[in-house]
């Protein structure tokens, strides 16, 4: 690798296109970057729909919407991140316009993985790993696009954890939302679907996860889109302890909202990664199988569990094997 490039008084771009649990885990390295160069300037390229994620995130200096650039014609994009003035420019989701616009912008350096094929004519600097196989966690394969600064080795879990403490809500919860937390009782979202990002516990074993926690005394919430809840909410028990809210929340309400509760159970989704790094007793669930498994994508709060169904032959189905009782037992 070339000689070490010294970010002190420098502009960086952060590229993450994607979900909230993707855009989660790449905070750290913002963490980090901040932390080892604090005369950086950190940009936060994300989609409108994870902008309050990283709004929530102190470290970054500036945060702008890949969805208002799409807006723009071509040069108009190019011009907006010329704007900028970067001097790096890291794809930590490849996205080949994005790729292309940060070239023709001129930023000078401009860092990729070696594994796709667009990086080869529009990055200067291309890292060789990959992500599919790896036996670190998402969050430390982050970790390794930050080699060209410095880095000799990806930090441990450990290390990762602490730099996502910085995680910070920024949104106050206002009325009506406010007003379903008015009880003493121990508050407990479940977040069953995902959009199709992971493998689900059935609903089945929410609705019985449900009843028993209010059997304890607890109060619960069933979370989620609009849409999602259209799937789900004739089957969730009547019950004045048992609370639909699906399609009422914003982000921004929703992380106030999760940040007052006491826990949260979902899979491998964008809920589960926020109530972990607020510190809420998260449990989430997974099957035990690459890539999906919870070495790659657990969530990493100290109040988190990650579990997955102990059986000889994972498969995708060994989730619905995760018992009710065990997950009670978490919480």
């Amino acid at each position: 690798m070339s000689k070490t490039i010294d970010l002190n008084n420098k502009t960086v771009v952060i590229s993450r296109t994607d979900s909230i649990g993707d855009v989660m885990l790449t905070l750290p390295i913002c963490a980090w970057i901040n932390e080892s160069f604090p005369s950086s300037k950190l940009i936060f390229l994300c989609r409108n729909y994870t902008l309050p994620i990283v709004e929530c995130f102190p470290m970054v200096d500036e945060i702008h919407s890949y969805d208002e650039l799409e807006l723009l014609p071509v040069q108009g994009r190019v011009e907006a991140i010329r704007a900028w003035k970067a001097d790096v420019f890291i794809h930590v989701f490849p996205h080949k316009e994005i790729a292309k616009i940060a070239k023709k912008a001129k930023v000078k350096h401009r860092i990729g993985t070696s594994h796709r094929s667009f990086h080869l004519l529009t990055c200067d600097i291309r890292l060789n790993f990959t992500r599919k196989k790896a036996d670190e966690h998402e969050a430390q394969l982050n970790f390794e696009l930050l080699k060209p600064f410095g880095l000799e080795s990806l930090p441990s879990l450990h290390v990762v954890k602490q730099k996502m403490r910085c995680f910070q809500v920024r949104h106050k919860l206002e009325e009506p939302q406010n007003s379903l937390l008015a009880s003493n009782k121990k508050k407990i979202l479940l977040h069953p679907k995902s959009q199709g990002s992971a493998v689900e516990w059935p609903i089945e074993n929410y609705v019985s996860l449900a009843l028993q926690l209010v059997e304890l005394g607890h109060k619960v919430f069933f979370t989620g889109t609009e849409i999602e809840g259209k799937s789900f909410k004739e089957v969730i028990p009547k019950h004045e302890d048992i609370i639909d809210v699906t399609g009422r929340f914003t982000l921004r309400e929703f992380i106030a909202f999760i940040d007052n509760v006491d826990g949260l159970v979902a899979c491998s989704t964008g809920p589960l990664h926020i109530a972990s790094a607020l510190n809420k007793r998260a449990v989430g669930l997974y099957i035990n199988k690459r890539p999906m498994h919870p070495g790659r994508w657990g969530a990493l709060g100290e109040n988190t569990s990650n579990l997955f169904a102990d059986t000889k032959e994972p498969n995708e189905t060994d989730i619905s094997l995760i018992e009710v009782g065990r997950v009670v037992e978490m919480l």
